[in-house]
C-alpha cells in the first residue's frame, strides 16, 4: 500500500514543482544556473510526447516535495531503468518520511514494469548520503559524470556540419 501523500504530478501542480525546483539549485549553492519555466516544465511532462515523469508530496494541500524522473536503458541488463533528475524535500518537511516515500513509489514503478534499476547523482557534500545508504544505495565510485554544455556543446556538434 501506497503512501497517500505522494501522488502523480498533476498540470496543476506545475507552478508549484518549479519553485521547489528553484529551491533546489538554492540549496545545490547553485541558484544562477536554475532557468527552468513552468512553460517547459509543462511541456516536458504533459506535452505530446513527454519524456520526463513526475510525483509530488502533498501535505494539507500544499505540495512540499517533488521527484522527476525519466528513463534510461541498461544494455547490460537490456531494459530500462528509472533515472532520477530530482528529489526534493521542504526542509521543514525532511525526516517526515516524504522523500522516502517518493523514493519508495519509484522503486514500485521499476519492480512493476519490470526496470532493472533506479539511480540517481548526489552530490558528495550532501548529508542525504547516509539517507540514500541506509536504503541499501550503493554510491557508483568509480564512476565519474562527465558532461557537455553551452560553448564545448555546440563545438563538437558544429564538427558534424
Amino acid at each position: 500500500m501506497g503512501d497517500d501523500r505522494i501522488r502523480r504530478i498533476r498540470e496543476e501542480d506545475v507552478d508549484a514543482v518549479v519553485q521547489l525546483v528553484y529551491d533546489l539549485a538554492e540549496f545545490e549553492r547553485a541558484p544562477d544556473e536554475c532557468h527552468l519555466t513552468p512553460e517547459q516544465l509543462r511541456t516536458a511532462l504533459f506535452g505530446e510526447a513527454p519524456g520526463l515523469f513526475g510525483h509530488v508530496a502533498e501535505v494539507d494541500g500544499e505540495i512540499v516535495g517533488y521527484a522527476l524522473w525519466f528513463l534510461n536503458f541498461s544494455t547490460w541488463r537490456g531494459v530500462h531503468g528509472i533515472y532520477l533528475e530530482d528529489l526534493y524535500v521542504r526542509p521543514e518537511q525532511r525526516g517526515s518520511g516524504l522523500g522516502k516515500a517518493l523514493l519508495a513509489t519509484l522503486a514500485a514503478v521499476c519492480v512493476e514494469r519490470g526496470y532493472a534499476r533506479l539511480e540517481w547523482s548526489v552530490l558528495n557534500w550532501n548529508p542525504a548520503q547516509g539517507f540514500y545508504k541506509s536504503l541499501g544505495a550503493v554510491p557508483m565510485d568509480e564512476w565519474t559524470v562527465d558532461r557537455l554544455t553551452d560553448e564545448p556543446l555546440k563545438a563538437l556538434a558544429a564538427q558534424v556540419r
